[in-house]
């Protein structure tokens, strides 16, 4: 009997101890976590740079190990973040406002690009300026980037939402939608511009024509933030190795992105046309200093007052709110 129960409190010691250990190795230390980084993100060529990171081990190389997951809904990937389940996202600038509006903390640590032509309107060939929209019926992704390339530009001519039919789906339903005569017009991204203006359509404007609208990120909730301080600055540092890389090898890096993105290769670098790809000195200006604060800065400004405008922000926010340039330090 007394053998049995040295048997049995031995193991109930050892379960103890294991399950400490495992809660320990959890646990910060000096803003530095044995757990991964989640980061989530969408198909889009913009956020290639992540895998290349991963693939060429600069993550490893910085001491912080990072996950990557793709989950193309932004409702989901909403979910995700607010639940605890990822702890940042790659998204456009403005998302990341409205989530931070949405009672979600981030804090924007990275900038990818600005899109240059990698966004747009498809319409049909029948309808020739913005104001030709009104009656039309228009997809778009409500409360999304998308949402806010629509309004812009509907807004240019004269016109509002209320002037349009809004179908509700994602940038690339949307796309496979106008491609398949469902819909007059779709806001959109590469490939689906080219798909579109190849099925009977054309691109009515782009980010070309409205450049600095859309500025894709990595932000990061603020609990990890404020825990995991040093896991976020090796992060950090390691996209700006990333694209040193993509720099001086843009054929091989290219390669790694696409096939980390589940995309072709021409697919990729005919999208990429439609970018400007931020290095680690674009994001030192961009982000600027305590003493001249960069444009990114106004960036987010923009998008607050737009999304204001819409009441569609239940927080009042400023851009030093979601704006963390120390980690680039």
């Amino acid at each position: 009997m007394k053998k049995w129960l040295l048997v049995v409190c031995s193991l109930v010691i050892l379960i103890t101890l294991t399950a400490c250990g495992k809660n320990d190795e959890a646990i910060p230390v000096n803003g530095k976590s044995s757990e991964p980084l989640k980061v989530t993100l969408p198909t889009w060529t913009g956020y290639g740079p992540l895998f290349l990171a991963e693939e060429k081990g600069f993550f490893e190389k910085n001491g912080v190990d990072v996950e990557l997951s793709v989950i193309e809904g932004l409702g989901e990937r909403k979910a995700a973040l607010a639940g605890g389940k990822v702890d940042g996202m790659a998204t456009a600038l403005d998302v990341q406002v409205t989530f931070a509006g949405a009672g979600i903390p981030v804090e924007v640590v990275w900038l990818f690009d600005d899109s240059y032509g990698g966004d747009g309107i498809l319409v049909k060939n029948d309808i020739n300026s913005v104001k030709d929209l009104k009656g039309k019926k228009m997809a778009f992704e409500v409360g999304s980037t998308s949402q806010m390339l629509a309004l812009t530009a509907l807004a240019q001519g004269g016109l509002t939402e209320e002037d349009v039919t809004v179908v509700q789906m994602s940038a690339g339903d949307a796309g496979a939608a106008f491609a398949a005569g469902q819909v007059d017009a779709a806001v959109t991204w590469e490939p689906w511009l080219s798909k579109g203006a190849e099925a009977n359509g054309k691109v009515l404007l782009s980010t070309k024509d409205l450049p600095g609208i859309i500025i894709d990120t990595v932000a990061f909730h603020e609990d990890v933030i404020k825990n995991r301080p040093e896991d976020v600055k090796a992060f950090v540092k390691a996209m700006g190795e990333a694209m040193d890389f993509w720099k001086d090898n843009k054929k091989e890096a290219n390669e790694i992105m696409a096939k980390g993105l589940g995309i072709d290769v021409a697919e990729f670098e005919a999208t990429e046309t439609g970018l400007k790809f931020f290095l680690k000195e674009d994001n030192d200006k961009l982000f600027g200093t305590d003493a001249k604060k960069g444009s990114i800065y106004e960036s987010a400004e923009n998008a607050i007052q737009f999304y204001k405008d819409q009441d569609m922000l239940e927080n009042d926010l400023k851009a030093e709110d979601i704006i963390n340039s120390s980690f680039l330090k």
